[in-house]
């Protein structure tokens, strides 16, 4: 049985349907498509490398906060120190001098209680004889 033309005619069509579909809709559309994916590939490495950039970036922040923070406490012990130091320092002076002082206040407190008992005993031995000649209404010798 040989077909019938119009079923060659129909299968021509339908063939050069198919081919003007391929070719004016589907080969675009699959382009289109490529190029998206392509695009949304190389968005994808641009935000992967931003990110990593970002990391790197806040890694470097924290290493140079870290660092400083480091620095400020080492100055701040440093500083501490200092101060300790010159506080001893002036504590051992202060001492040393409150010691002098101390010394040369005895010192002048035993001189002038050895004057003080020369004195009384000289008042009280002119004080005795005063009495003695009071008592004994004649003047001793």
């Amino acid at each position: 049985m040989i077909p019938d033309l119009s079923v060659l005619w129909v299968i021509f069509f339908v063939l050069l349907a198919v081919w003007v579909v391929n070719a004016l809709l589907l080969k675009p559309l699959v382009r289109i498509m490529q190029e998206r994916e392509h695009a949304i590939a190389t968005a994808r490495q641009m935000a992967d490398k931003a990110a990593a950039d970002a990391a790197a970036a806040a890694a470097q922040f924290e290493a140079k906060t870290t660092a400083a923070r480091a620095e400020l406490h080492r100055d701040m012990d440093e500083a501490r120190k200092t101060a300790l130091a010159i506080r001893e320092q002036l504590l051992a002076d202060t001492r040393a001098e409150v010691g002098a002082n101390l010394k040369d206040a005895v010192d002048q407190l035993r001189t002038e209680t050895d004057a003080a008992r020369a004195r009384l005993d000289a008042e009280a031995e002119a004080l005795a004889e005063a009495i003695t000649e009071r008592v004994l209404e004649r003047k001793v010798s």
